[in-house]
């Protein structure tokens, strides 16, 4: 665990800048951008007695609340329903089914739920006394930035950019919401599609390819790497794979997008398969999903004394602090590069730091390797820590222990496969743990303090699961790593 240390909030720099015109605005704190990074550093700044002004061109929240997480776990859950009902029947002689769906109803609770916590995070802001200033911010020195609309905004701490990213699209592709949609975009396409091409099995693309194959589509789900979720353990790779298989969804690894057309009733795409055979796709609808790009045009970088890198981030030069090297200018959320996630719990976090910082208040740097990384599919994906390769990369003396999830009885009472793997140094601590399977996203909060407290599979083994639960099969792998099993010789 790393101590955590008090800085001075704003080194080499006076409290007191000089100010521009007369009519300028001064606050402690001006972050630019209002979604989870960007409101999560107002909020906690101002609780710290700070005066914070935000700025936000679009609604706060940003893409997570209205166009990402929010809006597309709510539909999941739809699809967790409707497989539920086939579950039902096919398996527990529940004499159900789906007649339709009902596409206005499901978008009209997908969009009560956005606006319930849209509501809320305005009434924070406004609870906290954040001013929020609508309108497009653009840096205009190292410690002032004009907001249309509003004039210019001269900060006494520090400039927070959390202006996070849009979906990248591939050459010779534009999306026209219709057709071919985005990540962005994709659940505010017009109706289901009968069939839907998946391009980028990262995952977001297997989570859009889950959703749509629980609705009835076609599904095709194409993957540039050798694996889906590329980034995730190779069991976990092979296990997600496999479960998707199982569904009916076409999954194709190796495999690159050549060009697409779009035809009067749906897109026709081209690609190259892992064997080296040309393949031509016929769907209704092509979806994009191949990563996300940090957003910095119009944001007034070089005014700063600031310019993105050469994949469009802003690096801080001190990730104790996140403060790039312009002092008092930080960044939170998608603007920053590797090791950061992209991931609206990491931002939250970075916010946190941030605020802390300019504040004054100890505060501990991320720690990265203890987020957690969840996959919304079916089945679900969740873990934390390093991966069997990267940790043996990384020259550890390496041991693993996996069980199935159906080795336990509740596993056995979901009947959807799944597995555990904990990776851990000989006789050391966990460097890792991976999940696959139903609900695993709610089971690896415990993972993140296993790994976040440098805990070894001893220290973990006496502590009791309650059965029966899906969680003993944890219980049960770190059990034998520490020589105490009873279900695995």
């Amino acid at each position: 665990m790393t101590d955590s240390v008090t800085h001075d909030p704003t080194p080499g720099l006076s409290d007191h800048p000089t100010r521009g015109a007369s009519d300028d605005r001064v606050a402690d704190v001006i972050v630019i951008g209002g979604g989870t990074g960007g409101y999560s550093t107002a909020l906690r700044a101002a609780a710290l007695g700070l005066k914070v002004v935000l700025a936000e061109r679009d609604k706060v929240g940003g893409t997570c609340l209205h166009r990402g997480c929010i809006p597309s776990k709510a539909m999941l859950h739809a699809a967790e329903l409707v497989d539920g009902i086939a579950e039902a029947r096919e398996r527990w002689g529940v004499k159900a089914s789906v007649d339709s769906i009902d596409w206005q109803a499901l978008v009209a609770t997908r969009d009560d739920i956005v606006s319930r916590n849209h509501k809320g995070v305005e009434g924070h802001l406004s609870h906290a006394n954040v001013e929020v200033l609508r309108g497009g911010a653009r840096l205009t020195g190292p410690r002032s930035v004009h907001v249309e609309g509003h004039g210019t905004v001269v900060a006494r701490r520090g400039i927070v950019l959390a202006t996070g990213s849009r979906p990248r699209m591939l050459p010779g592709l534009a999306a026209d919401g219709h057709r071919v949609v985005t990540s962005d975009d994709a659940l505010f396409a017009p109706g289901l599609p009968r069939s839907v091409l998946v391009l980028g099995g990262g995952a977001i693309g297997v989570e859009y390819a889950s959703f749509h194959r629980s609705m009835g589509a076609e599904v095709t789900l194409v993957e540039a790497a050798d694996r889906l979720v590329p980034l995730e353990d190779a069991d976990v790779s092979r296990h997600l794979t496999r479960g998707l298989k199982k569904r009916g969804i076409d999954v194709q690894c190796g495999a690159r997008f050549l060009d697409a057309a779009v035809l009067g009733d749906g897109v026709r795409a081209s690609m190259r398969t892992s064997r080296g055979e040309i393949r031509a796709v016929e769907a209704e609808r092509l979806l994009v999903a191949v990563g996300r790009t940090p957003v910095t045009d119009g944001l007034g970088l070089a005014a700063a004394g600031l310019a993105p890198d050469e994949r469009g981030f802003v690096a801080p030069a001190d990730w104790s602090r996140l403060e790039t090297a312009v002092p008092g200018i930080h960044v939170v959320g998608d603007l920053l590069p590797p090791p950061s996630l992209g991931l609206a719990h990491a931002s939250f976090a970075e916010g946190l730091l941030v605020a802390e910082t300019l504040a004054g208040v100890a505060s501990a740097p991320v720690d990265y390797a203890a987020v957690p990384r969840v996959t919304y599919s079916s089945p679900q994906t969740a873990s934390v820590g390093l991966t069997e390769a990267d940790a043996r990369n990384r020259g550890h003396d390496v041991v693993v222990n996996t069980m199935p999830l159906t080795a336990v009885a509740k596993g056995m009472v979901h009947g959807q496969g799944g597995v555990v793997k904990v990776v851990a140094q000989r006789a050391g601590q966990v460097l890792g743990v991976h999940l696959v399977g139903p609900n695993v996203s709610e089971m690896i909060a415990e993972s993140q303090l296993i790994v976040g407290w440098d805990a070894e599979p001893a220290d973990v083994a006496r502590h009791i699961h309650a059965h029966p639960t899906l969680s003993e099969a944890v219980g049960e792998t770190f059990l034998t790593l520490a020589g105490r099993g009873l279900h695995q010789s």
